[in-house]
């Protein structure tokens, strides 16, 4: 989740919920092993690298937060202009995966699912799979023929303060309750230090280090990311059960221990702070808003057509 501004008022025709467009039985009939053939790929690419579950459900958050939910992220430019060139996008990985679920869906029904369907039932499964909750995804997404590397600006960067988030979400549709469920995302996953190096190095002109982190915590960042760090993949995983799904982040959060400042600016104001305790206490609480909030952001308007190849329009 990362990025530099708030959406440009001229996206904003773009995100509406689509409704009762969406059907969870919308494959019933015309691909019903659709689903079954997209979990087991996801479960494949799990078998060989354990960091696709997060890689995936970055994925779909990124797609979703652009244009809607249509697989635009999915768009590949030979000039380096899509969404996935973009500043914000260049870590994502793992986008072989949906092109592995999406050939396996072909030879069963070609032209009929979508990639944006697809995206999103790979996120339901990389939660499941890793131990979280599992939801029936209301299903017919379009995808999308338009992909610009410029508009990934528009994503909530890891500096937000909570004024910016509630801006970057409520354009989406989404409400502060929204903002603080999907957070826990955040339990997978790994950061590399750019995403939280000016929290820990130079934070001002009169503090080092930003007063908010747990200074023990600050210290250890600091031992991975050094000043001058010449190391290319150096970082730290979101959470120690980074390969797990549940409500670990939220009790990180309340000891000072997060990485971001979008994470940290969840406890500056009494509502978000409320959430990020009852997230911390209960499990359940933080799995069933989270499942409510996954499937109002990823009905999120979204494209035209069903792409034959993820990668390009048809």
């Amino acid at each position: 989740m990362a990025a530099i501004i708030a959406l440009l008022c001229i996206f904003l025709f773009a995100f509406s919920p689509l409704g009762d467009a969406l059907s969870s039985n919308y494959y019933d009939q015309k691909c019903p092993k659709a689903e079954e053939a997209i979990t087991n790929a996801i479960k494949n690419a799990m078998m060989n690298d354990q960091t696709v579950p997060a890689a995936i459900l970055r994925m779909h958050f990124h797609d979703c937060f652009i244009r809607g939910c249509d697989a635009s992220v999915l768009l590949h430019s030979t000039k380096n202009t899509a969404e996935k060139d973009g500043l914000p996008n260049i870590s994502l990985h793992a986008f072989y995966v949906i092109d592995n679920a999406k050939k396996a869906v072909e030879a069963l029904c070609p032209g009929v699912v979508s990639c944006a369907d697809i995206l999103a039932l790979a996120a339901r499964d990389a939660v499941a799979l890793s131990g979280g909750p599992t939801w029936d995804v209301p299903k017919g997404r379009k995808d999308g023929i338009v992909s610009k590397a410029s508009e990934t600006r528009s994503l909530p960067s890891p500096t937000f303060n909570i004024s910016q988030l509630q801006k970057s979400f409520s354009q989406r549709g989404l409400s502060m309750e929204d903002l603080v469920a999907l957070s826990g995302g955040h339990t997978l996953g790994f950061s590399h230090c750019s995403s939280f190096q000016s929290r820990i190095h130079n934070f001002n002109a009169t503090q080092d280090v930003d007063p908010t982190i747990n200074p023990t915590f600050a210290t250890s960042l600091r031992s991975v990311c050094p000043l001058h760090n010449k190391v290319k993949n150096a970082g730290s995983t979101m959470d120690p059960s980074a390969t797990t799904f549940d409500n670990t982040y939220y009790k990180l959060l309340l000891q000072r221990k997060s990485l971001f400042s979008s994470d940290q600016a969840l406890l500056s104001t009494p509502k978000t702070t409320g959430l990020v305790s009852k997230f911390a206490n209960s499990k359940e609480a933080f799995l069933d808003a989270f499942v409510k909030s996954m499937i109002k952001m990823s009905s999120i308007n979204g494209g035209q057509e069903v792409r034959l190849d993820c990668k390009k329009a048809n």
